[in-house]
């Protein structure tokens, strides 16, 4: 009954077999590795883009970072949700590769077209003493497990490119994204107007592995160079793109969101019937559910892993409402869910 994150998980081992495979012998460094090729053609041809700059890093963490660095200059400002994982959980990393700021749009979980452009033209204001507008940054699917729609995502894009912008898009979750959507790549990426995203694996069965691809081939340089300054190119490349290679072969990305959000749907269902209550609804692989402390006492006793959300199991209220964060990745078996829903409702009769 493991819920804490979908960065727990095993990997898929469809991919440990690959990566047996890719340590056979020799291979060229550096990203020159035969496999890498395999990768590069295949995310070209999935996204719709055949002249875009793909690129392998072992980190969300990187890929956010070095990408909006690319896309920014040290004196400019990336405009992002409060709760936008650059923000929250990147201990400032998208500054320090860039030298640029962010500057948190007001709102909540999603970001509104209104609101990011008063952002946007609350800046260059102030002429040389102030920051200068840069890249727009959106996270989908968000920290709060919803998914923005095309729609939504045009809008942002529109308001971004009013003012010459770049967009970026963090896509740790973005096959969780893309099949709740049931669109394309290109349609949730450079159709809608992004111009460079963050495409995750780690959190869907990979070992360590994230793409950085830019529709702008023209940024490929810069971010070779900016990779390999930053410390995050590797030698030993071709184990990179063995993980990649597996998860683009044979539609293993899309089965393993799917199983994912298959995964999540199953428990929100029976946290609906058990009479929890959502702080957002659930619409990926991430549920935020509200529920007694008595319930989760009995569900930690019993084994069950996941974070409670600003709140504590300390406190006199056996019957006071806790939120929770529980995250469901491909591995996760309905027994485990089962078992977990059984001791929720355990505590009704």
């Amino acid at each position: 009954m493991f819920f804490a994150s979908d960065n727990s998980g095993p990997v898929h081992p469809e991919v440990l077999q690959a990566l047996a495979e890719a340590n056979q012998g020799y291979a060229m460094a550096y990203g020159a590795d035969t496999l890498m090729n395999e990768v590069r053609d295949r995310i070209r041809a999935v996204f719709e883009a055949p002249g875009a700059a793909v690129y392998l890093v072992a980190t969300g963490t990187a890929a956010n970072s070095l990408a909006l660095a690319t896309l920014s200059e040290p004196w400019q400002t990336v405009f992002c949700s409060p709760v936008s994982h650059i923000h929250e959980d990147e201990c400032n990393a998208p500054e320090f590769y860039s030298g640029a700021k962010l500057t948190l749009v007001p709102g909540g979980d999603k970001m509104t077209p209104e609101a990011l452009r008063g952002s946007i033209t609350a800046e260059e204001t102030r002429g040389v003493h102030g920051p200068q507008r840069g890249p727009v940054s959106i996270t989908q699917v968000t920290e709060r497990g919803s998914v923005y729609s095309l729609a939504e995502l045009q809008a942002l894009c529109s308001v971004a490119k009013e003012y010459g912008l770049p967009v970026h898009l963090d896509g740790a979750r973005f096959v969780n994204a893309l099949v709740a959507l049931n669109c394309s790549p290109a349609e949730m990426t450079w159709k809608a107007g992004v111009d460079a995203v963050s495409f995750g694996g780690t959190k869907n069965g990979l070992m360590g592995v994230e793409a950085v691809i830019f529709f702008d081939e023209s940024k490929a340089w810069e971010f070779e160079l900016r990779r390999k300054r930053g410390a995050h190119l590797f030698s030993k490349h071709r184990y990179l793109s063995a993980q990649m290679a597996a998860y683009l072969r044979d539609d293993l990305w899309l089965k393993s969101a799917r199983q994912a959000n298959a995964n999540c749907a199953r428990l929100a269902d029976g946290l609906r019937a058990a009479g929890a209550s959502f702080l957002h609804e659930p619409q990926a692989n991430i549920v935020f559910a509200s529920f007694p402390r008595n319930t989760h006492k009995r569900l930690h006793e019993a084994g069950a892993v996941y974070h409670l959300w600003g709140d504590t199991l300390e406190g006199a209220d056996e019957a006071e409402a806790l939120a929770c964060r529980l995250v469901c990745d491909w591995s996760i078996s309905t027994d485990q869910i089962d078992r977990f829903l059984s001791l929720l409702q355990s505590g009704k009769r």
